[in-house]
């Protein structure tokens, strides 16, 4: 697996610690014992052949499945360990998640976590193939690749700098943006489909605008007083705990909102561990209601 990472048994070797010539001994032991070569060997490194892909295919099934069979074992014993992989959208690499492992690992120490951080569609796909124990998902559907544990409706409004006149309302509707420069999301963002929708129903024409991909960008660039943003609450709710960026949720019959939810595969069974997260994580999620409320 390390050469396959590297392409290179030398440095294979370095990460190991123990010699190329031992490495290469291995390979070529295994490769006898099969009949067939598992590497072509190429000026530019090491490749993969068809048989070695299988091979690594069954060897990282056979690491899962150990660590799994370790959880098991603990979980006979009381939990003293665990491993949780948790897939979220990058608007939660702050606040619930980080505030949760914070907790856990101080009271269960011998807890760990992989945490990766992706696109929206691409969390449901993590999930959905049990490359995580569960994620965090807007507008997720439930299907038979997944299941919605919990979830909770995050409010759809207008970011903008705290010294913005809009700042101190309560509301506001997307017609008092007319005038303003608005910084918009665009896609693969999920909120991109709630601004849209919004801008066709009502037929409105903005003409100074900047779209933006990337989330940290958007916050930045309202901070600066480039723009006003359309973004949801999740999308601002460190910067407005921090003070740093106002939000007033968007009123009016047309608006829809999106919902987070945490998500699992159906059928999943999860580890002591992975139930431990999920269960806190469940109860934090139906507490961001409150948050937005009090924000």
């Amino acid at each position: 697996m390390e050469v396959v990472n590297h392409r290179s048994i030398r440095r294979a070797a370095e990460v190991l610690h123990v010699s190329a010539s031992a490495i290469d001994r291995q390979i070529l032991k295994v490769e006898q014992e099969l009949g067939v070569p598992l590497f072509e060997r190429l000026p530019s490194g090491l490749r993969l052949t068809a048989a070695g892909e299988l091979l690594l295919s069954n060897t990282r099934h056979w690491q899962k499945d150990y660590v799994r069979t370790r959880e098991q074992i603990d979980e006979m014993q009381g939990l003293r360990r665990g491993h949780v992989e948790i897939g979220l959208i990058d608007a939660l690499s702050e606040g619930i998640v980080v505030q949760a492992v914070s907790v856990l690992m101080k009271q269960y120490p011998g807890l760990t976590f992989g945490m990766k951080v992706a696109d929206n569609q691409k969390v449901a796909q993590m999930i959905a193939s049990a490359e995580v124990d569960f994620g965090f998902v807007l507008d997720a559907e439930s299907n038979a690749e997944l299941a919605v544990s919990a979830s909770t409706e995050i409010k759809m409004g207008i970011a903008m700098p705290i010294t913005h006149p809009l700042a101190g309302k309560k509301n506001i509707r997307l017609s008092e943006t007319q005038h303003e420069t608005v910084i918009f999301p665009a896609e693969p963002l999920v909120v991109h489909k709630h601004v849209r929708a919004l801008h066709s129903l009502l037929h409105l024409d903005v003409r100074q605008r900047v779209a933006c991909n990337d989330l940290r960008m958007m916050r930045s660039l309202i901070r600066q007083g480039v723009g006003i943003g359309m973004l949801s609450w999740l999308d601002v709710a460190s910067e407005v705990a921090e003070g740093t960026i106002a939000f007033v949720p968007l009123t009016g019959i047309h608006v829809s909102h999106p919902v987070l939810s945490i998500c699992v595969a159906p059928h999943r069974q999860l580890s002591k561990a992975a139930l431990l997260a999920l269960g806190d994580l469940t109860e934090r999620i139906k507490s961001l209601a409150m948050l937005q409320a009090n924000n």
